[in-house]
């Protein structure tokens, strides 16, 4: 949390001859010191850049086509963390596709290095740049999900770039205290979200809360709480419904 430091003895002094300028001084100190603390917080709410390796799954008929394909960002669990891109194939969509399973988007899924969150770094700026001039993505139709950690990444990165995605799918994640402001920034996206009842390691009320927030602002979102489902809710990943409802989902211009 930032925090202005006071003036001695926590007052302004104002050498002004009337009341009238008085106030307008006392005005203008007031917003100067309003604007001030908004810079500050900006500058300290930006992210180191990095560079993260990912998987990247193209269409059976990328090669054969010229038409623009919708994209899907996969963020990984945190048993999915590392330098191993392997590791991503463990579970979620980048497993599927290793076990032949054809999808109609492109897939990119970045891998979180150890030791660190989808929430550390601002690692989309360089995935965006090192994709989209370079392979026929549907700009409309950009779409994240993720499990986990991965959760909270998909809320993190949908607040921090509201523009950029169709729609958002966040399994059994959360959104950090210091973000809950900003989910009014998300209000507009189609979200599907999930979390089980029984999860001990993220508790659902992590989503719930967001939930109750988001209805607030009559958001277009879609709760599904998994009755006795624990933290490994991967498995939703294996079900085509996720998929056709992302799909059916475009960013309005």
């Amino acid at each position: 949390m930032i925090r202005l430091k006071k003036l001695a003895n926590g007052q302004v002094k104002l050498n002004c001859i009337s009341t009238k300028y008085k106030i307008k001084e006392a005005v203008y100190i007031f917003v100067v010191s309003i604007l001030i603390g908004v810079s500050v917080h900006a500058q300290s709410n930006q992210k180191a850049k990095a560079n993260y390796k990912y998987l990247l799954y193209l269409p059976k008929d990328y090669s054969k086509s010229k038409k623009m394909y919708p994209l899907m960002i996969y963020l990984g669990g945190g048993s999915q963390r590392g330098a191993d891109l392997n590791k991503l194939k463990t579970y979620g969509p980048p497993n599927l596709i290793s076990k032949g399973q054809e999808f109609d988007f492109i897939i990119v899924s970045p891998q979180c290095p150890e030791h660190k969150t989808w929430t550390s770094e601002n690692w989309f700026d360089s995935l965006a740049l090192s994709l989209i001039p370079k392979i026929r993505i549907d700009t409309n139709r950009i779409y994240v999900t993720g499990i986990s950690i991965g959760g909270y990444g998909t809320w993190q990165v949908a607040m921090d770039y509201p523009e950029k995605f169709a729609a958002i799918v966040p399994l059994c994640g959360g959104v950090n205290d210091s973000d809950t402001a900003n989910i009014s920034k998300i209000k507009h996206l189609p979200i599907w979200t999930f979390h089980g009842t029984a999860d001990d390691m993220i508790h659902i009320e992590e989503t719930e809360r967001i939930y109750k927030k988001l209805k607030v602002f009559k958001s277009d979102i879609r709760y599904t709480r998994i009755k006795n489902g624990n933290h490994g809710i991967q498995y939703l990943y294996v079900e085509p419904k996720i998929y056709r409802w992302m799909l059916r989902q475009r960013k309005s211009n």
